[in-house]
């Protein structure tokens, strides 16, 4: 009987063992979340948008100068600012880093999501889309489509674009 006790111990412990390892290997990432990376042309008018129209905070900002962004790859010659947002500010949201050089781009305004490759929307759910229909309105966003719309007899779906022409979706519980 005892023997049996040790052996059933010694099974769990290895049991244990082997999905710690497991658990090690199957994730090389030290946070569960990823940073987005957005170039805007306008830098202020982005932060104003994802502020007061999407009701994100501001969490952090920082510059890359020219010899670093060179360095890096990030640029030839320019250095640029970055302001991150998050939903909230917790450890464990999502970061929308805005950065600007200053400068228009060549990319062209898109109307619809084929009309470009690449990172092209932003998917955001919400409690109630109220809140952000309201603050739609009072800055005079112009939504897209049939908006707001129902995706299915559950949820509702709401579409509009930032300055630079990304999409941004919103989708609540009915």
């Amino acid at each position: 009987m005892e023997k049996r006790l040790n052996l059933s111990a010694f099974c769990i412990a290895f049991a244990l063992v082997l999905f710690s390892i497991n658990s090690k290997a199957q994730s090389n990432f030290l946070k569960p979340t990823i940073s987005i990376g957005v170039l805007v042309e306008d830098l202020d008018k982005s932060i104003d948008f994802y502020t007061n129209v999407v009701g994100m905070v501001k969490v952090r900002e920082f510059v890359v100068d020219a010899a670093k962004a060179k360095r890096m790859g990030l640029s030839d010659t320019e250095k640029f600012d970055i302001k991150v947002l998050k939903l909230e500010d917790t450890d464990n949201a999502t970061e929308l880093k805005l950065m600007s050089f200053q400068k228009r781009t060549n990319h062209s305004q898109q109307k619809f999501l084929p009309d470009a490759n690449g990172i092209r929307y932003l998917t955001i759910f919400v409690n109630s889309l109220q809140p952000i229909l309201d603050r739609i309105k009072n800055n005079a966003i112009k939504t897209l489509g049939q908006s707001p719309t129902m995706l299915d007899e559950k949820r509702q779906f709401v579409l509009i674009q930032d300055p630079d022409g990304n999409f941004i979706e919103f989708i609540s519980s009915k």
